[in-house]
């Protein structure tokens, strides 16, 4: 017992360790890890210690509070840690991979994982990884056919050397759509697209936003085609703006929107019955873009966001002449050209909106 409380505390000592990087996961940097692998000599959260699990050959897991640790564990632990794991499997990350935080989805964190421990992709082996032939992929993706009734298998095509992304169906020598990687944009929406895998590409088309909603059954494959986007993505941000710092190009490479979900809208006259729409908010465009059904491929409509000086507001108020039969709580924006009414479920749907909304307006 006395072993055990004592090397306990020894643990929890080098979890707070200071210049050790012990305090947070090692995989997504969530603060306060209760876990570690004593195989790998590193402190991780209770989500990620999960994935570890099941990677039996290169990882096993052990709770820093509720497991006894031998004195030769601990040792390892001490002699191994969070940066020097960092240093070792996160050498050669490429400024383009997507590192992904606690918040994101089970396989962008699985793939992390897995890329780093089992994989080795990012151990220096002296080899640079080139963003114009890591942007370059074929192969293919289950697509959200019209009418959103059934994913079909597509082939899709990247070319960062090109900047386009192609896809065809089976028949055709033509292809259906040619992307441009300039407007090109992919984040992971599982819960959307009901897929654990479901990924949404948006591009510009003839002015508008086109949504393609794809998925792959090997996590390993999806994932590795949003990095091949991202990997296309900073080669052209890099061709186009040589001059541009890199933590200012990062957050550009892709993004996903910062807001989304159903509000009530009604119409320019305001006297029009309201009606259920798919919200999305895009911060690094500035627009609110808005949808009869969440997987449509192309929005009715969108709202432009300027900033607070420029004559945009969010109020918790309607407009002076404008009445709503349900008591539940408003949002009017308030734009230049016009003010746009919603109307949301709940209390909280209203605060996280307008904060969000608020954002955009403040953000230079």
């Amino acid at each position: 017992a006395m072993d055990y409380d004592h090397n306990k505390a020894l643990l929890l000592e080098l979890q707070r360790a200071a210049g050790t990087g012990n305090d947070r996961c090692a995989d997504c940097g969530d603060p306060d890890p209760e876990w570690a692998s004593y195989k790998l000599g590193i402190f991780i959260c209770l989500n990620c210690s999960g994935i570890h699990r099941n990677l039996p050959e290169i990882s096993r897991v052990k709770s820093l509070r509720l497991d006894f640790w031998e004195s030769n564990l601990i040792e390892f632990m001490r002699n191994h840690g969070n940066l020097w794991a960092k240093a070792k499997y996160e050498a050669k990350v490429p400024p383009y991979y997507y590192i992904p935080k606690s918040h994101d989805c089970m396989v962008l964190r699985q793939q992390w994982i897995r890329a780093k421990y089992e994989r080795g992709e990012f151990v220096d082996t002296g080899v640079c990884h080139d963003p114009c032939s890591a942007g370059s992929r074929e192969g293919c993706l289950w697509k959200l056919g019209k009418g959103r009734r059934q994913f079909q298998k597509r082939q899709f095509l990247l070319s960062a050397k090109e900047g386009l992304m192609k896809y065809y169906t089976k028949e055709s020598k033509v292809p259906k759509a040619v992307i441009s990687v300039e407007t090109l944009n992919a984040m992971f929406q599982v819960e959307k697209i009901g897929h654990n895998h479901g990924l949404q590409i948006t591009y510009i088309t003839d002015g508008q936003t086109r949504n393609l909603f794809v998925y792959h059954e090997s996590g390993k494959e999806i994932v590795d085609w949003f990095n091949a986007i991202r990997a296309a993505r900073y080669h052209y941000l890099r061709t186009t703006f040589p001059n541009l710092p890199e933590p200012e190009l990062i957050p550009r490479i892709t993004r996903s929107f910062v807001k989304e979900g159903y509000m009530e809208k009604t119409g320019p006259k305001q006297k029009e019955a309201f009606k259920v729409r798919w919200f999305c908010l895009d911060s690094q465009e500035r627009n609110l873009l808005y949808f009869k059904n969440p997987l449509d491929a192309f929005a009715q409509g969108q709202v432009s966001i300027g900033r607070k000086d420029e004559g945009y507001e969010v109020r918790d108020d309607l407009p002076q002449k404008v009445w709503v039969k349900k008591k539940k709580p408003v949002i009017t924006l308030v734009t230049p050209v016009r003010e746009f009414v919603f109307i949301c479920d709940n209390d909280r749907q209203q605060k996280e909106w307008m904060d969000a909304l608020n954002g955009v307006i403040t953000q230079l």
